[in-house]
């Protein structure tokens, strides 16, 4: 298949680990809910639900947070769920939406704290 298609802006997939290693990190959005967001969470992940994204980008833009509103779409992003099985579907609806650059964290928040305990942030926003 020829290259000149790879301009077309696509998921990329990157572990726990990948991401940290990352020379600037991307935006780190949690999209899992409110609660469990709160139980702990990645460091300096904002938290915005799949629901939330979901019925935001699909018309309700409304409803997402002003941060989020304001955000370019040359924004990097990434997305991490509790086991990769949300966040999958919020990457591609950012991806449809415009956004250039968006990460998928594969394994989620479960593969994230088996990286250990400084790996994830207890009630800390």
């Amino acid at each position: 298949m020829s290259q000149a298609f790879s301009s077309t802006p696509t998921v990329r997939n990157l572990s726990p680990a990948e991401f940290t290693q990352l020379p600037e990190a991307p935006l780190l959005i949690d999209v899992r809910s409110a609660l469990e967001f709160r139980a702990g969470h990645a460091p300096k992940a904002r938290n915005l639900s799949l629901p939330r994204i979901l019925l935001g980008l699909g018309g309700w833009r409304w409803i997402l947070p002003k941060w989020f509103r304001q955000l370019s779409h040359d924004q990097p992003i990434a997305v991490v769920c509790l086991t990769a099985h949300r966040s999958p579907i919020a990457a591609k609806q950012l991806v449809k939406d415009g956004f250039t650059t968006v990460y998928n964290i594969t394994g989620g928040m479960m593969a994230w704290r088996r990286q250990g305990p400084d790996a994830q942030s207890q009630n800390q926003d």
